[in-house]
């Protein structure tokens, strides 16, 4: 079985890890983190400079790198005895970027937190959830946090 988490360093991801961690303990599960990266680089120069964007990109960049380390030591301290796979996906599409992903690696479970890093409160559920949970060529998971209603 092969296990996607992806990962942004929110509460609700390292929540879904979790999650993860007992599938792969109970199914002997292959955990796969990625972490996306958004790409900015088609906004036009007035909206922001270039090298403000860059800036920003570096540290999204690292941010996801984070993530995803952190995510990977996790998976190893808690013993998990699967191998963690770490991606860093740059894309324009936050939900097509997981689905690729997943679609690539033929993924059985992925295993997400509702919300991640950009919450609003307008949604019920994350619009990267909502889109994964819709066009996922496998099975989602979504986790939602316990104070969550």
């Amino acid at each position: 079985m092969k296990v996607l988490v992806p990962v942004d360093g929110s509460q609700h991801s390292m929540e879904a890890l979790n999650v993860a961690m007992d599938f792969a303990r109970m199914k002997s599960a292959e955990v796969f983190v990625i972490s996306v990266v958004p790409f900015i680089g088609g906004m036009e120069d007035h909206e922001i400079s270039p090298a403000r964007r860059e800036r920003v990109m570096e540290g999204i960049e690292k941010r996801a790198k984070d993530a995803v380390k952190l995510a990977c030591d996790t998976l190893y301290a808690e013993g998990v005895s699967t191998s963690c796979s770490k991606t860093i996906v740059t894309s324009i599409s936050v939900p097509d970027a997981i689905i690729d992903f997943a679609e690539t690696e033929k993924i059985d479970l992925i295993v997400m937190g509702s919300r991640g890093l950009s919450v609003s409160s307008r949604f019920k559920l994350g619009s990267v959830a909502t889109q994964v949970v819709k066009y996922s060529p496998c099975s989602v998971y979504l986790v939602k946090m316990p104070s969550e209603e």
